[in-house]
């Protein structure tokens, strides 16, 4: 696999077992992070990936919640309790916020575009009305979405892919709320990806094939008879359950719900690696990217940047040295020993005034048994 200017780790999550980074240029294992069973659709990256989301389903009380991990830790370091189970989880770009569907939700296959600006800003009063939050209702398919990705089209017109249980993929104008585009498969669309130049894209289907399409055609005829996609030759033993692209374009990576995770050259679409899952089956895949360093399974790091992994023991711990996560623990260091530093400073200035009152009082008293004499 060609070499980039990035170093890619990729997630797997599992509805039975613990997420599982890998290095995607060599494909070892770099670490467990436990303690999460994971439904589909419910991994994310937070925060430039200085955090890991999960959702989790916990197997003695089907409760729902959301894990947070660090890279340092292969334990749960926050646990947000929720209402119910919840998938599709996703992060806003800053970090700032999580948004997850709950399992309860609808299935009609209908889409809605909401502005998260408005989300924010909303009072309690407001939510009462979701419609008040809605820039645009899709009536997109006949059965549920299990997917939607986004690009930036052209002349700035943000592009929406759909895919469906309905054996679709729908494209739309988010601008403008229009449908443009319809493609059909012959199996369960469950997601979709697309190349950095917004030329191809990338489906994956329920029967475990990867189909490759363009985002142009010359003509309706052509979309119609299917002229346009391409189904590659190798083909997974369960439905593929994730697609990403990596490497800026010249690979994809698939995770199917059999285990399977393949590296695939995007060109000629053979596949090139094979990552060896311990989990029996696979919920969702993500893949994080560190800028400007190097890292290989001996821990070394051949320059100055994000990713750096130690080994420890007998276990493989991933440590991820992100410049803002670490100036914001120095901060919370100095912040702690300053108002250490300040309750000592203030228990002595206690303690002195008390001595003064001390004295004071032992004045006051000498003063008024002399005055009685």
């Amino acid at each position: 696999m060609s070499s980039s200017s990035s170093h890619e780790i990729v997630l797997t999550s599992s509805p039975d077992g613990p997420i599982i980074a890998y290095d995607a240029s060599s494909g070892a294992l770099l670490a467990h992070f436990t303690g999460t069973q994971t439904p589909r659709q419910g991994l994310t990256l937070v925060g430039n990936s200085t955090l890991i989301a999960a959702s989790h389903i916990s197997s003695a009380t089907g409760s729902g919640s959301i894990h947070l991990y660090n890279w340092w830790s292969s334990t749960v370091f926050h646990h947000l309790p929720l209402p119910e189970p919840v998938a599709p989880l996703i992060a806003s770009l800053d970090g700032f916020y999580l948004f997850a569907g709950g399992l309860s939700g609808g299935d009609d296959g209908t889409m809605v575009v909401i502005p998260i600006s408005q989300l924010i800003g909303a009072s309690s009063s407001t939510y009462e009305n979701a419609s008040n939050f809605i820039l645009h209702r899709f009536v997109a398919h006949a059965d549920s979405v299990t997917a939607i990705t986004c690009g930036i089209g052209l002349c700035n017109s943000t592009i929406i892919i759909s895919c469906s249980l309905d054996c679709t993929c729908k494209f739309w104008n988010l601008l403008l709320g229009t449908h443009l585009r319809t493609v059909e498969f012959p199996c369960t669309v469950f997601g979709v990806a697309l190349d950095p130049t917004e030329s191809e894209f990338y489906v994956a289907g329920s029967e475990g094939f990867i189909y490759k399409g363009t985002m142009k055609v010359e003509s309706k005829q052509l979309v119609s008879q299917g002229l346009q996609l391409v189904k590659w030759a190798q083909k997974h033993g369960g439905a593929i359950v994730s697609l990403v692209m990596m490497n800026e374009g010249q690979n994809l990576i698939s995770a199917a719900e059999d285990g399977s995770v393949w590296v695939w050259e995007a060109v000629t679409g053979q596949v090139i690696m094979t990552l060896q899952n311990e989990m029996g089956s696979i919920s969702h895949m993500v893949v994080a990217t560190g800028r400007g360093a190097r890292m290989d399974s001996s821990g070394s790091n051949e320059s100055t940047g994000n990713w750096s992994l130690g080994l420890s023991g007998t276990g493989r711990e991933l440590s991820l040295q992100v410049k803002q996560t670490q100036e914001m623990e120095d901060m919370l260091t100095v912040v702690a020993k300053d108002r250490s530093k300040a309750i000592d400073m203030l228990e002595s200035a206690i303690e002195m005034y008390e001595r003064l009152l001390e004295l004071i009082l032992k004045e006051a008293k000498k003063g008024t048994s002399n005055g009685g004499e």
